[in-house]
């Protein structure tokens, strides 16, 4: 059974200022979106789920839908602040969903074979994707999850801070936990560092981090269920809560039957946290093209 490849595109893009999932940056206008869903084809992957939000759904699949026809199947699955969620909870002034783990939740009637995670704006490169489908094709079960390490210090942005899921592994590579890491950045000496309530501290610039490229069994589903009605009614007066796939991942290997494998990728990870990262990423997408990795046009 080939692999599902679940793509989180329903987010606002507050920092970046504008919607940078559908923005172009290949030669041919493609989106980064469209060199994963290239990658995943070439990879094996049988289809693509973009979750995306209502309010843009039109102009969404104006610019997807033609042009995969006959290349990978399609669906799309709506994330709303109401999904899965018992109105009365909903904060009155809450303006958005609850985040990446309820996204995930939200595929749960589309997505019935091993999948992959990733964000929409994050390029991810050839190797991961190699990789993700091999494990999901060949590892993957009830017991057995898998996320995708990235070096630290070849994900962070000449343009400000980043948040990043910083991973401790096992002896044999296997996920311990996840630390989010918040104000991210390289200092004038060249060491990456994090800033924790005012207070700076060093972190390993070859750690392997989280850049949200996951691999699932569809058994995390109902887990993710039960967490998600859980952690509504407790967050109800927390307007900014956000139920992240972190908070699935670490309840899963609470149980010491599970492991998450962290697979290490020599893929070079470039993305748009701020406006001022696209012209880096139209650079490197230029160069990757100019390499060979991929064509001028991709769905020509």
């Amino acid at each position: 059974m080939k692999p599902t490849l679940l793509i989180l595109a329903a987010g606002m893009a507050s920092r970046y200022g504008s919607m940078k999932q559908t923005e172009g940056f290949g030669p041919s206008g493609e989106t980064i979106m469209d060199y994963s869903i290239y990658d995943a084809i070439k990879s094996g992957f049988g289809k693509v789920v973009f979750i995306i939000r209502k309010d843009f759904a039109d102009g969404f699949k104006a610019n997807f839908g033609n042009k995969l026809i006959g290349k990978i199947d399609v669906e799309y699955v709506y994330q709303e602040m109401n999904s899965f969620v018992d109105e009365s909870n909903i904060p009155a002034d809450r303006t958005k969903p609850w985040g990446t783990g309820h996204a995930v939740l939200c595929a749960k009637d589309a997505v019935k074979e091993p999948f992959a995670v990733i964000n929409a704006d994050d390029y991810y490169g050839t190797d991961a994707f190699a990789k993700a489908s091999n494990f999901l094709q060949s590892q993957c079960n009830e017991n057995t999850y898998a996320i995708i390490g990235y070096q630290l210090d070849k994900t962070l942005s000449p343009h400000g801070t980043v948040s990043r899921g910083v991973c401790q592994v096992d002896e044999a590579n296997n996920l311990v936990s996840i630390n989010e890491r918040t104000k991210i950045y390289k200092n004038e000496d060249g060491k990456v560092i994090y800033e924790d309530n005012a207070v700076v501290h060093e972190v390993a610039a070859n750690s392997s981090v989280s850049m949200n490229f996951w691999c699932f069994h569809p058994s995390i589903f109902n887990d993710a269920q039960i967490l998600f009605e859980a952690f509504v009614p407790q967050n109800k007066d927390n307007i900014k809560a956000e139920f992240f796939i972190p908070i699935i991942a670490d309840a899963f290997i609470g149980n010491s039957a599970n492991v998450i494998q962290v697979i290490p990728t020599t893929s070079q990870w470039f993305g748009v946290t701020y406006k001022e990262d696209a012209p880096g990423v139209k650079a490197s997408i230029y160069q990757v093209v100019a390499d060979g990795v991929y064509p001028n046009s991709l769905w020509a």
